[in-house]
């Protein structure tokens, strides 16, 4: 009993304790049988739960009972915890689900949609709580002033379907488009800087997207960075693959699916491996491949460019005379072109010939292309639109000021006295406002592009599996082995799709703030209804693959397409002037002079000469330089250091290698030496003077203290002389490497030109004297 034990007895109970409680910690890594990992862990938890609570006496013994008792309940709060945060990952279930059945590839992209759903739910937070909230409560209400009031001509069908269908009528005089928000410097009786926010709020949510989008694709790289997953990748994937701790069998039959995929991609990544093709026509085929492209996106171009030209000319004379395919070809032409150009560059790819990875980055860069060729001949076309709109504003303030001259100037009687005339808002001219065109055109944009998604979706998948499904009985030919057959899903259009419409966000969400609320509904309506076609209509691809180990290639053109897409947004504001009767910058030349209005009002003169010193393009550019040398120089450094990592690898690959070789070896020549095999039995005799190759045996037994713990290691050593070079012996020579094992007439013999080596490994010896056996000893 404890109480009866000396000081010194109950200090080392209490290190025995703590060493049985360290290994029940590590035991999962140790290399034993699972038998031994049981009874050891039984033994382990019966003498901890046995000694733990009765250490020490009186006061000391409660106050380690209670420790203990505290430490318990939060290894396991730490561990529910664990699982809490597992289980509010968005979405983790049905990724996994996905992932199991349809590859890495397929689950890559859901994943990179939750990705984009969290990173415009900041967007939507910040455009929602710091512009749109502030404007709806504190602002000027509904019909105060012109740019707040439907006109009168439109006030008869402003609220019919068509009408808001387009964004117009009440919904283009709201707080989800620019022209409707207030100049007034402060409002409300916070006082708060309306235009100041609706500015920084624009520069901000960029800035932060460059950063996110930055960010992870460090984070991606830094985890890439892992060592070879090359090596036995069979052995590794049969051996360790199933998860012993599952009791679900809907998690069960998930791992199997998964794993069954996992085997199809490393049989598909070593079939490539091994490919050989002839490569004159191959490349042949891939430049004729590249030109048919080339063909297709010159083609889908132009074509845009004519139909929004037609559009201006439509617009010139008036839409009401025209139908509404006609009002609306330009969005339904890019969404139709979205929709077909990426199943014709698919079946052109086909000619390539290309891994289904290096395939797929292929096509995505091709509809990367022809998206943004269409995206920046939509903005070409829209820009002279916006001039057309600022030319009109001019016009519109001479005609402004000859209609307040004829509205206020009269003569009156001397004596005569008359009310204040008074205008109703509605009823006062205003300017075309090209802020909230090019605000609409982004949400029609938007809207158009997702009603063609989930059409598509639906006729093209879900009704496309009901009539395979349904009529493969009473058919000519097998629907499901060839036409139609199942669609599968296509992940570098959607990827496409996700970006594309990410960066129209980007590019429009200045001009109309409710564009991040938008693409947060169709984000989040995307994920269950894609998720459940996925699962429901689609089948896996033929030739599945592995996924790269990041989404860096997906963030590259995130990134490019952020960059594109804040180019556009900073010409209009840099240089084109604001509207003068609508949005909060109107009667300021440039929307950025908010900036210094803020600062020559608020702040006080000394700082807004250091801002101004600062802003000196004198200062800046060198600035700039800096940053791009230093940029270039870390750059240099990740390099050098890549490679140097990569040598590296390299060494420990070649060292693994050898160490196997060794091994083999040494086995090979312990069980040629050996006639048999016996454990747990004391070596009785060593080798005589007429053995010709003398094995030495010696026990050696260390010590080792690591704080108050005293470890004990028995370590048995069978030590290999070098021996001179000898003539070459009768019988038949295997040479392995270095050494040589010959066997004959003679003994075998042991030859090499390494130095002695001290060697533990599971041995038994029998030369032609007699037999001589040696404990068994197992190798860490």
């Amino acid at each position: 009993k404890p109480e009866v034990l000396s000081p010194e007895e109950l200090e080392k109970l209490k290190e025995e304790v703590d060493e049985r409680k360290k290994l029940i910690s590590t035991l999962r890594g140790k290399p034993w049988p699972m038998r031994k990992k049981l009874l050891t862990l039984r033994e382990s938890h019966e003498f901890v739960e046995k000694y733990e609570g009765a250490l020490g006496k009186g006061k000391s013994r409660k106050l380690y009972a209670y420790k203990v008792m505290m430490l318990k309940k939060w290894m396991k709060f730490q561990r529910d915890f664990e699982n809490f945060k597992t289980a509010c990952v968005p979405w983790e279930m049905k990724i996994k689900e996905i992932e199991s059945h349809f590859g890495s590839s397929v689950a890559s992209y859901f994943i990179f949609l939750r990705w984009m759903y969290g990173i415009n739910m900041i967007l939507f937070g910040l455009t929602f709580g710091l512009v749109m909230v502030p404007e709806a409560l504190m602002g000027r209400p509904y019909g105060s002033m012109p740019r707040k009031t439907v006109p009168r001509a439109d006030e008869a069908n402003a609220m019919d379907f068509a009408v808001l269908w387009d964004f117009g009528g009440y919904a283009q005089y709201s707080v989800l488009f620019y022209g409707y928000y207030n100049s007034q410097r402060a409002i409300g009786w916070l006082k708060f800087r309306m235009p100041l926010s609706y500015f920084l709020v624009g520069v901000g949510t960029v800035a932060y997207s460059y950063m996110v989008v930055i960010r992870t694709m460090a984070r991606n790289a830094n985890e890439d960075g892992g060592g070879d997953n090359n090596s036995f990748n069979f052995s590794w994937k049969m051996f360790t693959s199933w998860d012993y701790l599952i009791g679900n069998p809907e998690t069960a039959d998930n791992k199997f699916a998964s794993i069954t995929t996992s085997f199809k991609e490393a049989i598909l990544e070593e079939q490539e491996s091994r490919k050989d093709d002839n490569i004159h026509l191959t490349r042949f085929l891939r430049v004729l491949a590249n030109f048919l492209v080339l063909c297709c996106l010159a083609g889908s171009g132009y074509l845009i460019y004519f139909v929004v030209r037609r559009s201006q000319k439509f617009a010139l004379e008036g839409l009401e005379s025209h139908s509404w395919w006609e009002r609306n070809e330009v969005n339904m032409v890019m969404s139709l072109l979205g929709m077909f150009c990426p199943m014709l560059f698919d079946v052109i790819s086909a000619l390539e010939n290309y891994h289904p990875r290096i395939a797929l980055q292929w096509q995505l860069g091709r509809i990367f292309a022809l998206f943004l060729g269409n995206l920046y001949t939509f903005i070409i076309a829209l820009m002279d639109e916006i001039n057309l709109k600022v030319n009109l504003e001019e016009v519109l303030k001479l005609n402004m000021t000859i209609w307040e001259a004829s509205l206020y100037n009269g003569t009156l009687g001397a004596n005569s006295t008359a009310p204040p005339i008074t205008v109703h808002p509605a009823d006062i001219p205003r300017g075309p406002c090209w802020e909230t065109m090019v605000g609409q055109e982004f949400v029609r944009l938007i809207v158009s592009d997702t009603m063609t998604t989930y059409i598509t979706l639906l006729i093209g998948d879900f009704l496309r599996a009901v009539l395979v499904r349904f009529l493969n009985y009473c058919w000519c030919w097998d629907l499901e082995a060839g036409f139609p057959s199942y669609s599968e899903f296509d992940v570098s259009g959607n990827v496409l799709g996700l970006i594309f419409n990410q960066g129209m966000i980007w590019m429009g969400a200045f001009y109309a703030p409710c564009l991040p609320a938008l693409n947060v509904l169709r984000l989040h309506v995307s994920m269950y209804l894609q998720c459940w076609a996925v699962m429901c209509c689609n089948v896996p691809q033929e030739r599945v693959f592995k996924a790269s180990g990041s989404n860096n290639f997906y963030m590259a053109m995130l990134l490019v397409i952020l960059f594109l897409s804040t180019l556009p947004a900073i010409y209009t504001i840099v240089t084109i002037p604001p509207s003068f009767d609508c949005g909060p910058f109107s009667g300021k030349s440039r929307m950025f002079d908010v900036i210094q209005e803020t600062l020559e009002s608020d702040f006080p003169a000394w700082f807004g000469k250091v801002f101004s010193y600062a802003s000196n393009p004198g200062l800046v550019l060198p600035f700039l330089l800096l940053m791009v040398l230093a940029i270039y120089y870390l750059q240099s450094t990740s390099k050098s250091y890549k490679q140097a990592n990569l040598e590296l690898k390299k060494k420990l690959q070649t060292v693994s290698r050898t160490i196997n070789k060794v091994l083999t070896l040494i086995q090979y020549l312990l069980y040629s030496l050996c006639g048999t095999l016996s454990e747990n039995l004391i070596c009785t005799k060593l080798c005589d003077h007429t053995s010709p190759l003398p094995l030495s045996l010696s026990k050696k037994i260390e010590k080792r203290r690591v704080g108050n713990t005293e470890h004990i290691k028995e370590r048995a050593t069978i030590k290999f002389p070098l021996l001179p070079p000898a003539p070459r012996p009768r019988g038949a020579t295997e040479s392995l490497g270095p050494y040589q094992v010959t066997s004959g007439n003679q003994h075998p013999v042991f030859r090499g030109s390494q130095t002695p080596r001290d060697t533990e490994y599971d041995c038994c010896h029998r030369c032609g004297n007699g037999k001589h056996f040696i404990d068994r000893h197992r190798p860490p």
